[in-house]
């Protein structure tokens, strides 16, 4: 069984976290398994997984409040197991396009919640619509529709939503 962490840190964005942070995890004997990396606001966020044997894994745990603090970053961190893995479930992707205004993530979630559809990731963003510069917002998921559901109706009824909430939407399998 793999040994896992997951780390996350923020604090504000400058050239070098990434560096820092990768150098720890690879003097630790670690390895990098997933990560997202962002810049929001004028903050710099990381959530990753780190691999490794268990006293690699302690000798990260033991270099990270040091790097924190050295870095001028909240740094959080837990073990964790390997996923789950997901049996009798679908993933699907889900995009959405709309007029930015607040509660779109949180309709969408209430929607597959109700459903009992777990959200396995999930991406947003806010931007200037090309030409006229109207604030828009764009949604990426991917979802874990389970095996039983019918996916015509599933499909119906979440368009329906989508109208209702004058939302531009797709949902269609992950491929690959």
């Amino acid at each position: 069984m793999k040994n896992l962490l997951v780390i996350t840190a923020l604090g504000e964005d400058r050239p070098g976290i990434v560096n820092e942070l990768s150098k720890a995890i690879v003097d630790s004997g670690c390895n990098i398994e997933d990560s997202r990396m962002t810049v929001l606001g004028s903050e710099f966020a990381v959530i990753l997984l780190a691999s490794g044997k268990w006293n690699e894994l302690a000798k990260l745990e033991n270099c990270l409040p040091h790097l924190g603090r050295r870095l001028n970053l909240m740094v959080n961190y837990k073990r964790t197991e390997p996923p789950h893995q997901r049996v009798n479930v679908l993933p699907y992707a889900v995009e959405v396009v709309a007029l930015d205004h607040p509660g779109i993530v949180n309709q969408l979630a209430s929607f597959f919640a109700r459903r009992e559809i777990n959200i396995r990731d999930l991406a947003t963003a806010s931007y200037a619509a090309a030409h006229t510069g109207t604030p828009m917002f764009s949604v990426h998921m991917t979802i874990d529709v389970p095996a039983g559901t019918h996916i015509a109706h599933l499909r119906d009824e979440f368009m329906d939503v989508c109208d209702q909430l004058n939302l531009d939407a797709i949902m269609e399998p992950v491929k690959g």
